[in-house]
C-alpha cells in the first residue's frame, strides 16, 4: 500500500470521526501487502487492489467503532476469514482484547502469521463456532461479538450470541436491505437471551455504499443446548 492509498484510510477515518493511532499507517500497509501476497495461495478475499481493500475492507470494518464503544472491551470476530472486521478494529483501537475465530486451518494460520507481522496481540482460534461456543473458556466471555460472515441473521444469532456476556452485544454486518432478515431473526434473538435490536447505518467513505450494523443486546444467559450442530441450525433455524 503506498502513501496515497493510506491517505484513503486516514481521510475516510476522519470522515467517520475516528482518530487513528500513529502506528496505524504502518499496520495497514503491512496488512495490505500480506493479504495480497497470501491471496495468491489461499482464498481470502475477492476484493483486490489498494483502493477497494482500503474502502471495502479497512474502512468498512473501522466504521463499527461508531456503532458501540469498543475501548478496553473483550471482542471476538466469528468467521474472521482474512481478519475483517476484527483486525482493522484492533489497529484503530489498540485497547481492544481481540480473538479471531475461523473454522478453516489455512485462514487461522494466515491470521496468526499476520498478527505476528503486525505485532498485535490477538488470540487466533481454529474451530467451528457451534463447537467453540460450548467450551467454558469461550462461552459468554465476550463484551462484543462481531461477524461479517455470509449467513442469514437467524443462523448467525445462534452461532454468535452464546459467546456474548450478559449485557454485551452481538454486531452483525449486513447490507442496507436486511429488514427481512432482522424480522426473521426475532425468534432466535428472544430464544438466545437477547432483546433489543438496534441498527446503525453508515456510508463507506468515498463510495455510495451504505452498510448496516445490526446490534443485538444480550440480557440473560443463552440456554445450554444452543448452538446446535450446524446441519440442524441450517435445517430448522430458530
Amino acid at each position: 500500500m503506498n502513501d496515497s492509498m493510506f491517505s484513503i484510510v486516514k481521510n475516510g477515518a476522519d470522515e467517520l470521526n475516528i482518530k487513528l493511532p500513529p502506528e496505524a499507517e504502518t499496520a495497514f500497509k503491512v496488512y495490505y501487502d500480506f493479504l495480497e501476497e497470501q491471496s495468491q495461495n489461499i482464498n481470502l478475499t475477492t476484493i483486490t487492489g489498494e483502493e477497494d481493500v482500503s474502502r471495502l475492507h479497512f474502512l468498512d470494518s473501522v466504521a463499527l467503532l461508531n456503532a458501540v464503544d469498543f475501548k478496553g472491551k473483550k471482542v471476538i470476530d466469528i468467521g474472521s476469514g482474512a481478519g475483517f472486521p476484527g483486525l482493522p478494529i484492533k489497529i484503530a483501537e489498540p485497547s481492544v482484547n481481540l480473538s479471531l475465530l475461523d473454522a478453516t486451518g489455512k485462514k487461522t494460520l494466515f491470521l496468526s502469521d499476520l498478527c505476528k507481522k503486525l505485532e498485535l496481540d490477538a488470540l487466533c482460534i481454529n474451530a467451528r463456532a457451534e463447537e467453540a461456543a460450548h467450551k467454558p473458556e469461550f462461552r459468554e466471555k465476550y463484551n462484543i461479538v462481531v461477524s461479517r460472515a455470509v449467513a442469514r441473521l437467524s443462523i448467525l444469532c445462534e452461532l454468535c450470541l452464546p459467546f456474548v456476556k450478559v449485557d454485551g452485544v452481538f454486531i452483525a454486518m449486513k447490507s442496507i436491505d436486511s429488514e427481512d432478515e432482522v424480522t426473521e431473526a426475532a425468534g432466535a434473538v428472544k430464544t438466545l437471551g437477547a432483546t433489543a435490536i438496534k441498527q446503525y447505518d453508515y456510508k463507506i467513505p468515498g463510495t455510495d455504499i451504505i452498510h448496516r450494523a445490526v446490534i443485538i443486546s444480550k440480557k440473560i444467559e443463552s440456554p445450554e443446548k444452543y448452538p446446535r450442530r450446524y446441519a440442524k441450525i441450517q435445517k430448522s433455524p430458530l
